[in-house]
């Protein structure tokens, strides 16, 4: 057990610190020919790095951790430098020396928006169990992501299956509620690497994609939504060992199923085409939307109506962050916008 005393309160985010360098470029090349570089700028990439400074701009109070591994270089001491800025406790966060941040070369052509990307998993692949030091976690929620993108969490364990579902384990042993992502790998790993720790997880919160490649239901024939599909598929994953609830969320509607029979779906907002400058980051708001409704004990349908807005509002700036508003704003744009009509 846990040697913290307490009252929990709190939500640390785990898991993959990544910084982007976003290139816009002219073209995409042949191999071996030239595109020209016509702007740069620097973002924010990873679960909990994004969903962190996503609770900081929702500006509801609770107290944000931040737990993983950057390299002592520059882009790490960015991104500590960052969490403190935002109020983000960074004490978790750890240099390792020798290893670089872990980065992502995001190629974006300047006139069709389509974006490519380069990934260095840098001291993110070195995340561990043993750097997650349960006594010294005050929070009432641990937020761990991405599966499948961390390779010291992804590797086996003889007696937990994976080292994730380790952690996980220990986490839930310690009181702390356990809240799981995972990447949209094209990938036939799922089955094995995330499995493991739907026995140790509280709340799943994933997307349609993860849904699919974990299950092997499909869930979106010839493009359009199976609704019913869908609910087999959260069913699947709560009858896997998953506590409380699955959450699947798309870009038209969102799904939640509670380990108690409660089950509601959640049209996400009709925002116009001129509302849009971009999607990337939009799931980890809303992942972390839902985070702030576990944390709070919100009824489901007020966490979907939350979670759903603060995607929403992501949408309104290219990077992954920089449009997503305070809780105030967020509720006034589930105000503001109808919801898709969703049958």
């Amino acid at each position: 057990m846990s040697g913290f005393e307490g009252e929990r309160r709190g939500i640390c985010c785990s898991g993959n610190w990544i910084i982007d360098h976003v290139k816009t470029i002219n073209c995409w090349p042949r191999e071996e020919t030239l595109a020209t570089i016509l702007a740069e700028e620097l973002g924010t990439g990873g679960a909990p790095y994004n969903v962190s400074v996503d609770l900081s701009r929702f500006d509801v109070g609770i107290p944000i951790h931040g737990l993983g591994l950057v390299g002592d270089d520059s882009d790490g001491e960015r991104i500590l430098d960052d969490c403190r800025r935002r109020g983000i406790d960074t004490r978790l966060l750890r240099k390792v020396p020798g290893v670089p941040t872990a980065y992502t070369d995001v190629m974006a052509v300047e006139e069709t928006g389509r974006r490519t990307f380069f990934h260095n998993r840098g001291a993110n692949a070195l995340l561990a169990p043993e750097h997650y030091a349960v006594a010294e976690i005050p929070c009432r929620v641990l937020s761990l992501g991405y599966l499948l993108l961390l390779d010291g969490l992804d590797a086996e364990d003889p007696e937990f299956g994976t080292c994730a579902a380790r952690v996980l384990a220990r986490c839930r042993e310690a009181g702390i509620l356990t809240c799981v992502d995972v990447v949209s790998e094209d990938s036939d790993r799922f089955v094995r690497i995330v499995t493991p720790s739907l026995k140790h997880t509280d709340y799943l919160i994933i997307n349609e994609f993860e849904a699919e490649r974990t299950t092997g239901r499909e869930l979106k024939p010839g493009g359009r939504l199976d609704r019913v599909a869908l609910e087999a598929a959260a069913e699947d994953l709560l009858s896997r060992g998953v506590h409380r609830m699955v959450v699947v969320h798309t870009p038209e509607v969102a799904f939640g199923l509670a380990a108690g029979g409660e089950r509601l779906w959640m049209p996400t907002l009709d925002v116009p085409a001129d509302f849009i400058r971009g999607a990337v980051g939009a799931g980890d708001a809303f992942f972390a939307g839902m985070l702030v409704g576990i944390h709070e004990g919100w009824p489901l349908e007020k966490s979907l109506t939350f979670a759903n807005a603060a995607a929403a509002s992501c949408l309104r700036h290219p990077t992954c962050t920089g449009g997503v508003g305070t809780a105030e704003e967020i509720w006034k744009l589930a105000e503001q916008f109808p919801r898709r009509e969703y049958t």
